[in-house]
């Protein structure tokens, strides 16, 4: 029986367990990267570790969340990043270097590689045959200490694409049918391998877009076989030597399989408020359009840079449309103006921004009132672009720059022939703006400002653990709604203390004040419970304000594990209408906690409110089971070490 994609990378790097689909396994770490809106928090977890030296073969450190300078606050997290990355071994890539994934694309990436980044979208990697993660900052920190990264074995869906793409239909409309037919639960548990006869028409940016989203699945990654394609891309970018190919065995087995037609695919969009609401751009009709931002990991690349700038070139950007244009990297943003196709941008009207994240996590660009805002992005959460009455939808560069000149949402079909665009020979290889880690890192100082505090760490998990319901929410909570990620706190990200003060104020203002009142207690979420971003500090800041576990009908991936990590017990309900019969205030009581958990994975709850009892499913491993006796990674890894 063959091997597909993922099972060959992972059995290359296994460390331990079985290959069995849920079953836990550990794998070896070959590069990580973080970036500033989670890294400070990583690299403080990392120095807690107490090792010199990074273990992997390379970890990058980027700057690319935290670049509005309204304050001391983001600056001193660079430099503390700047300083902390040079000692440790780690590379340092400056603000303006670009987006990480998408300089990691470009410049590092290996085929064949294991990847693990405290991003959630760090899965782009797998468009180079990358086995991609994303994870907590702390899963993070163990990897570039040495130590493996655990993860229950996933199962392998195979997505297979045949035909080719139209024009005026893009990887953005491969992406958004994935998830109209699956949602944004259907990767749960998975890895999404894509193959078939449509593979080789997609360039490696094409089919990072591709990746980049699977994120939004809830997949544990997604990857595209390395091929001649994947090959010229690394030859244009000076690196033919890291090419490795990769393919499955031809009697591969899968799990489950999909069959995506591309000659059938027309533009696309995610309506508001959910990646998985996808309808044809013509079926939506002619929207009065507000804003049009186009950039972010997921589209961001020069090949999607230059359609954009064929499509403005001549025109000008319709009067009520604001529109934004942030290039992914320092390589797009100057090859863009050496060819001229940055002054077609401006001279439509364009407005250039930095090569950064920026609008796509709410650090500026925020719409007005009840705007529609067009965005090439990956996620169109309500309230996410910094204004809650916003309707966003995600859509394609081409629909997005269409939409522009003509200031409704506008099926790019219209316009005529599409302009054609090619994968230059070769890109411009300029890495002057990434910083070698110093060869000794005794004498480099590390630098930490005012604003960086103290990571709150648990204590041992009791027998007894009891406390209120401080809160009850719905299906599909983000960890936007947990811990809201604006530019106002965003510059927050090293100091737990004030970003809990904000923690689930999306869903009720009061709950960090009744937190605190009730000395900490629980959460009940409903589906999906965290789903969307890595940050840990959707963890974090309920383990400061106090909660001991969190009841769900289910949870995101990522954030499930940072819970563990945090010590915080996740529950999910073994009957799912036990949801319907918890009220907010109801007491609750964990009796014998460490001797059910030992026992096995039922957990029984009493409500001393309701004079009831409700039965969860403690989901976790042996491994996790420790941590969580411990009080979570740090207490377990200390342990671990005596």
């Amino acid at each position: 029986m063959g091997l597909n994609l993922a099972q060959k990378i992972i059995k290359e790097h296994l460390v331990s367990g079985d290959m069995t689909a849920g079953s836990e396994i550990s794998i070896r770490i070959d590069q990580t990267l973080t970036q500033d809106s989670t890294g400070t928090m990583a690299y403080l977890q990392f120095e807690a570790m107490g090792i010199d030296r990074v273990k992997t073969k390379k970890s990058v450190a980027y700057i690319d969340h935290n670049t509005i300078q309204s304050g001391f606050e983001n600056a001193d997290d660079h430099k503390y990043i700047q300083t902390v990355t040079k000692k440790h071994g780690i590379y340092f890539s400056r603000p303006g270097n670009g987006i990480c994934h998408q300089v990691h694309l470009e410049r590092f990436g290996v085929p064949g590689m294991t990847l693990l980044g405290s991003d959630s979208h760090t899965p782009t990697g797998g468009g180079l045959g990358m086995l991609a993660i994303g994870a907590g900052g702390l899963d993070v920190a163990v990897a570039m200490g040495g130590g493996a990264y655990y993860l229950m074995m996933p199962k392998v869906l195979r997505v297979n694409l045949t035909g080719k793409l139209n024009e005026w239909v893009a990887a953005k409309d491969i992406i958004l049918e994935v998830l109209r037919k699956l949602s944004v639960k259907g990767g749960v548990g998975k890895v999404i391998e894509y193959a078939g006869e449509g593979v080789k028409t997609l360039t490696v940016p094409e089919r990072a877009t591709i990746t980049n989203m699977g994120a939004e699945l809830g997949a544990t990654t997604s990857i595209f076989p390395s091929d001649e394609v994947t090959k010229e891309f690394l030859k244009a970018q000076g690196r033919e030597n890291d090419f490795k190919p990769l393919t499955p065995d031809s009697d591969a087995i899968y799990d489950e399989e999909i069959t995506i037609d591309l000659d059938k695919l027309v533009p696309l969009a995610a309506k508001p408020h959910s990646p998985d609401n996808v309808e044809e751009v013509s079926k939506i009709g002619k929207i009065k359009v507000d804003q049009v931002a186009i950039g972010s990991c997921t589209n961001s690349s020069y090949l999607d840079m230059m359609k954009v700038a064929k499509i403005l070139k001549g025109k000008t950007v319709a009067p009520d449309v604001s529109l934004v244009i942030a290039p992914g990297s320092k390589q797009v943003l100057t090859m863009l103006a050496q060819n001229g196709a940055l002054s077609d941008m401006v001279a439509a009207g364009a407005r250039i921004l930095e090569s950064a994240c920026g609008p796509c996590i709410g650090m500026g660009q925020s719409p007005k009132t009840d705007a529609v805002s067009l965005r090439t992005f990956n996620r169109n959460f309500e309230g996410r672009s910094g204004t809650v009455s916003a309707q966003v939808y995600l859509v394609s560069p081409e629909v997005a720059a269409a939409s522009a000149i003509t200031g409704v949402l506008t099926d790019p079909r219209e316009l005529g022939e599409a302009p054609k665009i090619s994968q230059p020979s070769e890109f411009l290889a300029n890495d002057n703006m990434v910083s070698a880690p110093a060869e000794e890192g005794n004498d480099v100082e590390v630098v930490r400002g005012p604003n960086i505090k103290p990571f709150p760490v648990n204590t041992a998990l009791k027998e007894k653990v009891e406390g209120k319901v401080l809160i009850k929410v719905e299906d599909n909570i983000t960890t936007d709604h947990i811990m809201p990620s604006n530019a106002k706190l965003l510059p927050f990200r090293s100091n737990v203390p004030y970003l809990s003060e904000f923690c689930l104020t999306p869903c009720d203002p009061d709950f960090p004040k009744r937190a605190k009142e009730n000395g900490g207690g629980y959460i009940v979420g409903g589906s999906n419970y965290g789903q969307g971003s890595s940050r840990e500090h959707a963890a974090l800041a309920p383990l400061y304000l106090g909660i001991k576990a969190v009841f769900a009908k289910s949870f995101a991936r990522i954030h499930m594990a940072n819970l563990v990590n945090s010590g915080i017990l996740p529950l999910v309900f073994k009957v799912e209408a036990d949801y319907d019969g918890i009220s907010e205030t109801d007491e609750l009581v964990i009796e014998n906690a460490i001797s059910q958990i030992k026992a096995g994975n039922e957990i029984t709850v009493k409500n001393i409110t309701k004079g009831t009892e409700f039965v969860t499913i403690l989901n976790v491993s042996d491994r996790q089971k420790e941590m969580l006796y411990a009080g979570g990674l740090i207490n377990y890894t200390k342990n671990s070490n005596k």
